[in-house]
């Protein structure tokens, strides 16, 4: 497992640090394959969003070998709209849509999760905090989304609850850092830590960090 992959990240276009340009140099000197800008967006800007991310993408795949995903992460919408919302910004271009999950240190709606693991179009739930067996269920039958284990202070406290919950459902996982600045961004043997310290085995570890990822990249490439 040599290469890295990040699907959760944001620029300054939401709340982060960096522009797209230095958020990809950063992630290419620490190996990355692939690392997807997600930044927070609602019915509000996610049109604005998903148009500067493709052009960022089309001028840097011309230099870098590194490959740039246009995502975004829904973040605090109300419940109900997920799925409405979702299937617009694939509409309009979204490669990956994130769904910033019912993290235990925000006041994300309740429910959230619930209506994510409705939506045919969203990709990964994002720390998705103490999940409920009712959501895994139907994530685990529409067979479409990822969750996240991360790296994130704060949010990462629930990620054991999150393992056991993928495992219980057989519900793949990712590892992902939800960066905001340049010291969020994780190399591939810090992100095994993160996997190994949730308790993940060998082979989750490597599933996580390299079938999952791969088998993600493979449906945007669809």
């Amino acid at each position: 497992m040599r290469f890295r992959y990040d699907f959760h990240t944001h620029t300054v276009f939401s709340d982060g640090e960096l522009i797209p340009s230095e958020l990809v140099r950063r992630a290419k000197v620490l190996n990355h394959k692939a690392i997807a800008i997600t930044d927070h967006g609602d019915a509000s800007n996610y049109k604005e969003l998903i148009y500067k991310t493709t052009l960022a993408k089309e001028e840097l795949k011309n230099y870098w070998d590194i490959q740039l995903i246009v995502g975004i992460e829904l973040t605090h919408i109300p419940a109900k709209s997920i799925p409405k919302m979702a299937k617009k910004c694939k509409d309009i271009g979204a490669e990956i849509v994130v769904v910033h999950g019912e993290t235990i240190v925000e006041p994300v709606e309740e429910k959230t999760n619930y209506y994510t693991s409705l939506s045919e179009d969203v990709d990964i739930l994002a720390h998705p905090g103490l999940i409920d067996d009712e959501t895994a269920q139907n994530i685990k039958e529409n067979n479409n989304i990822f969750l996240e284990i991360t790296s994130r202070n704060g949010h990462s406290l629930t990620n054991g609850h999150v393992l056991n919950i993928a495992r219980k459902y057989d519900i793949p996982t990712l590892i992902n850092t939800d960066t905001h600045a340049p010291s969020d961004l994780i190399d591939i043997d810090f992100a095994k830590m993160v996997g190994l310290g949730c308790g993940m085995t060998e082979i989750e570890l490597k599933n996580s960090l390299s079938t999952y990822p791969k088998k993600l990249l493979q449906r945007i490439e669809k």
